[in-house]
């Protein structure tokens, strides 16, 4: 059994049925698609999901960045189950079934706020090589509601009831009164609040949103496309990401008790971290580029292995460790799954 107790690890965000498929340049070119990037769908998008399910042969996994962290830092513990709770929006249909029973398969204390308005949310992953575009259809998660779900007694008693707090960028378009609240009750209570950039458009267009969370922000995890997109709309004035690391570091922070630690990956180079008054890089695990089968879920895996050793209470450089494992795993596997047991010693 884990030092980790039910529920002392709690996620809320959007989630998502994933629709995942290997693509090729000419799908992502006619959709106006990135190779490597997440977006919100648009109209223009309407028409991508039935292609992509007539055209190419797709996987389901359930999905949704911050479930994803949950249900990973879960397999990480194992023992005892529902240490990780979960909090989002779903629709009373088929995909909103599946979501509840993945969750329930993997452990995970999923908490859906159910409503018939909108169906369940999807995303597209279009995969070419070892690169994935993300185009997320909210729908349902779109219409999480704080005082329909987040405040009703028996939910708030399980925010709570836990340590470490995880909510992906992703939801500052849904419920920035949601993350507030959550945010300023660990903050008083000196617990740790954790959030992840998530994407450049999350930087760019949700960037009063964002800054409005940071001061409580006690961990900041990001990618190295994301940290650049960030300092920029921040005017850091460098591209340098160790200088990047430093100076969201130094962002202004309502909990004096906690300095805030600051994580960027850099896919299959080190990863950087700010903790107290140092910089640290960390090498990660090297696999063989024949071994990588997808890196849709590496950004989700990371922050799960990391959360699965910090609601331990485990040394930064440990969760660090853990996160690099959970990464590895992942990216040699198909969608966010993962073996029956981890190997992480």
């Amino acid at each position: 059994m884990s030092a980790a107790s039910t529920n002392s690890l709690f996620g809320m965000g959007n989630p998502l049925l994933d629709i995942c498929a290997v693509v090729d340049k000419d799908f992502l070119d006619k959709y106006s698609l990135k190779p490597n990037d997440q977006i919100l769908a648009e109209a223009k998008h309407k028409e991508l999901f039935e292609e992509l399910v007539k055209k190419f042969k797709v996987e389901y996994y359930a999905g949704g960045a911050t479930q994803n962290s949950i249900k990973i830092a879960q397999w990480m513990i194992q023992e005892p189950h529902k240490v990780g709770t979960f909090f989002g929006c779903i629709g009373k249909d088929k995909f909103g079934e599946i979501l509840k029973q993945k969750a329930e398969e993997v452990h995970v204390d999923a908490h859906y706020y159910e409503q018939d308005e909108e169906p369940t949310g999807t995303c597209a992953a279009c995969i070419t090589g070892d690169n994935r575009s993300l185009v997320a259809n909210l729908a349902a998660a779109n219409c999480y509601k704080k005082d329909k779900h987040l405040d009703l007694e028996e939910n708030w008693k399980l925010v709570e009831k836990a340590k470490v707090y995880y909510i992906a960028g992703f939801f500052l378009t849904v419920s920035l009164e949601s993350i507030l609240k959550v945010a300023k009750h660990a903050s008083e209570n000196n617990k740790l609040f954790c959030m992840n950039l998530s994407a450049p458009f999350i930087c760019q267009f949700f960037k009063d949103n964002l800054m409005q969370v940071m001061p409580y922000v006690d961990v900041l995890f990001g990618n190295e496309t994301e940290a650049a997109a960030f300092a920029k709309e921040q005017d850091f004035d460098t591209k340098d990401i160790k200088e990047i690391v430093r100076k969201a570091q130094a962002l202004p922070k309502d909990n004096k008790k906690r300095q805030r630690v600051v994580v960027i990956t850099q896919g299959k180079d080190e990863t950087v971290m700010a903790q107290s008054d140092k910089i640290e890089t960390f090498p990660v695990v090297k696999t063989d580029p024949k071994y990588i089968v997808d890196t849709n879920g590496a950004g989700d895996a990371f922050v799960g292995g990391f959360l699965s050793e910090l609601v331990q209470e485990k040394p930064l450089d440990q969760c660090v460790k853990a996160a690099h494992y959970a990464a590895n795993v992942i990216i040699q596997r198909a969608g966010c799954s993962f073996p029956e047991k981890p190997d992480f010693k």
